[in-house]
């Protein structure tokens, strides 16, 4: 599986999912927070998973499926796990800009001190960078690193890619209750956020289920208090706070699409029957995957979600 969508995006329009990390998760990161779970591997030695050829036949032959009106905005790379992980991503970032749509990164940033890593990132049109904490107390107990990740050095290596980068840089900061929500440490977080320019500086609260059970989304008012912090500096800052939508892409085959799409995005009940009915297909699909424990079903917030089973 390496594409899934287009899915709709608080960020990005319609983005159509490219997952260059197969199977395990791999990450250098194991947020409390993160949707599509806990860490299965710990990593920050980058690898070739797959050929830059299998990621572009891979796209193609997802865009051959879609709709001529659920035509992606952007092309996303976002992983299960750290995208930057893959060696071959600038190779695949150039091979995929033949076909004119553009390509955006998300990444935790972890790697960024790699002048390798940065110069694949120079290559896409629109780049998320990670920015929760500005203390390493709080990003070693939110973010939960891999134990030779340098704090210090991924801050400084952010700075370095914001002054070269000549396409849109976002950062987004995911607030945790009782975790990075301290009006003393936005503050903090605020100053390493205007440090890179971004032109959009994202505040988010989760809204899927996530790794650590206990993990509760900050407050409306400690969102509001972020925000005012945040835009007080001159960021153009942005509140997600919401779900985004129902409307995933569809190709017509309902196992394939729900598969690919709850890897690294799970999917909420309502937006799972719109799926179902969008590939004309009825619930004993659904029932199938659960009894062959292909997904598994969750509850977060008082509604249900379906990710895929690891």
């Amino acid at each position: 599986m390496i594409c899934f969508g287009p899915i709709p995006s608080r960020r990005l329009g319609k983005s159509l999912g490219i997952n260059n990390i197969p199977e395990q998760k791999i990450c250098s990161y194991s947020c409390v927070y993160c949707q599509v779970g806990a860490k299965q591997k710990y990593s920050i030695s980058r690898e070739f998973f797959y050929q830059p050829k299998q990621i572009l036949e891979g796209v193609e032959n997802q865009l051959s499926k879609l709709a001529a009106n659920d035509k992606p905005d952007f092309l996303t790379f976002v992983a299960n796990g750290e995208p930057t992980l893959d060696e071959n991503l600038g190779e695949s970032i150039e091979l995929l800009k033949q076909l004119k749509i553009p390509i955006a990164v998300i990444t935790n940033g972890s790697l960024i001190a790699n002048p390798d890593v940065r110069a694949d990132l120079m290559l896409a049109d629109w780049v998320s960078i990670k920015i929760d904490t500005a203390s390493e107390a709080i990003w070693r107990k939110l973010n939960r690193p891999h134990p030779n990740l340098d704090f210090d050095k991924i801050i400084e290596g952010i700075r370095t890619f914001a002054k070269q980068f000549e396409g849109m840089l976002a950062t987004e900061t995911m607030l945790v209750d009782g975790i990075n929500d301290i009006p003393y440490d936005l503050e903090r977080t605020a100053h390493n956020v205007f440090m890179a320019n971004p032109s959009k500086a994202y505040i988010s609260i989760p809204t899927r289920p996530p790794a650590i059970s206990i993990v509760r989304p900050s407050s409306a008012e400690s969102a509001n208090n972020a925000y005012q912090i945040f835009t007080r500096l001159g960021l153009n800052t942005e509140l997600i706070l919401g779900f985004e939508g129902t409307n995933t892409g569809f190709t017509g085959n309902a196992t394939d699409d729900i598969l690919n799409i709850c890897a690294v995005h799970p999917l909420r009940e309502d937006t799972m029957r719109e799926l179902l009915a969008n590939d004309k297909a009825d619930y004993s699909v659904l029932e199938g995957l659960l009894n062959e424990q292909k997904i598994v079903e969750l509850e977060y917030d008082s509604m249900k979600y379906y990710l895929r089973k690891r």
